[in-house]
């Protein structure tokens, strides 16, 4: 008995063959290719001829004028007919691959848009872009302070979206790793936190990773993100902050927050920074220490750590409590059975039921009183904390 239908009924509109190497793309490549392995999914990804100028000069002339020049996509015609067509994209300017295909929307009876980064000060910047929203029933918004002003806009048909993460791949079970990298930065990071941790990384042995060079491009995406889940699981501490937490100028001191929260509760690392200061952030991480405060600002990482290695049983149990919240709430899953709800309730696919069986498992697994116990006092000694 086959679990999926002889017709595919999701189709994906992807933009990896255009941005692929985008290291802030990574996720969303990641969230489709959950889907296709849990759902009947058609996944198509136009090309753009590198050479030509067409998609630049066709982003430069829709920030003054409505929309008219195809960027220059290439892509097969879609047969068929399809219960949902989904698509990220992850700035309002990626709108414009979907808006050069013709009749797409026409073959879905509902369609759903996940638009990753929009700041609530910037939506009068990219008001031509915008009204290719209105092609969708539906427009998914990370942003959740963009979501008031972006509906005053487009209509009620926009709301908050969580990101999400393949909690299967972050988490350090069935057999937990030593967790050999002291504190994990990865991106932006708060420079007095980060010039105490390189002192430290200089006097006392601390092992502090974090970005040497500068890059948005990587070289397999997929690859990367596995790179950066083997990594995080290894880690004892993970940095993290609001998005672009540095940049006021850019984002109006609107606070958001992004995947680094949930890479790092769902591998087990403790999170230290700031909770981000909104709405949606508390009941999203709502459990005791799934971040442990520490401002931007503040110099005094060195203490924090110290304090918290006095600890074990606390650390123990924000690992594990961390682990078993992503496995339960915040794998990808769980976003795309939110998002068949929203679609007029379509019935989740057989892989669905299969992978939260799973990540049930690995959550029970975590949980269990004879998991094994994180092994962390080499670690300790030999930094010297």
């Amino acid at each position: 008995m086959t679990d999926r239908p002889d017709k595919p009924r999701v189709l994906i509109f992807s933009l990896r063959n255009i941005f692929g190497k985008a290291l802030n793309r990574g996720p969303h490549y990641e969230f489709e290719d959950i889907i296709c392995d849990i759902d009947s999914v058609d996944l198509i990804a136009p090309t753009l001829d590198p050479a030509s100028r067409r998609a630049a000069l066709a982003t430069r002339l829709a920030y003054h004028a409505p929309l008219a020049l195809n960027p220059g996509l290439s892509m097969p015609p879609v047969q068929g007919s399809y219960d949902l067509l989904f698509t990220i994209c992850s700035f309002p300017q990626d709108l414009l691959m979907f808006n050069a295909v013709d009749h797409l929307r026409d073959r879905c009876k509902t369609s759903v848009c996940l638009l990753d980064e929009l700041w609530a000060r910037d939506i009068h910047k990219h008001r031509h872009f915008l009204p290719i929203l209105a092609k969708f029933d539906i427009v998914l918004q990370y942003h959740s302070q963009t979501v008031q002003p972006l509906s005053e806009l487009i209509g009620p048909r926009c709301r908050y979206f969580a990101p999400g993460v393949d909690a299967a791949l972050f988490c350090p079970y069935p057999d937990p790793p030593a967790r050999p990298i002291d504190v994990y930065s990865m991106g932006r990071r708060p420079e007095a936190v980060h010039q105490k941790l390189v002192a430290m990384a200089r006097d006392s042995g601390l092992f502090y990773l974090h970005d040497t060079i500068s890059g948005s491009q990587a070289i397999d995406t997929r690859e990367h993100r596995a790179q950066v889940a083997n990594l995080a699981k290894r880690s004892r501490y993970f940095l993290v902050n609001p998005g672009k937490f540095d940049r006021p100028e850019e984002t109006g001191n609107q606070v958001e927050f992004g995947y680094r929260y949930f890479e790092g509760a769902a591998s087990g690392a403790i999170m230290l920074g700031e909770r981000p200061k909104n709405e949606v952030f508390p009941d999203l991480f709502d459990w005791p220490d799934a971040v442990i405060d520490l401002p931007h600002q503040s110099s005094e990482v060195d203490r924090l750590i110290s304090e918290l290695d006095r600890d074990p049983e606390r650390q123990d149990r924000i690992r594990r409590t961390g682990i078993a919240q992503s496995l339960m709430r915040h794998d990808w899953a769980y976003r795309w059975e939110a998002i068949l709800c929203a679609a007029g309730g379509l019935q989740p696919m057989p892989g669905l039921a299969a992978r939260k069986h799973r990540l049930k498992t690995l959550a029970d697994m975590t949980m269990a009183d004879g998991a094994p116990v994180w092994r962390e006092k080499r670690q300790r000694g030999r930094a010297g904390i």
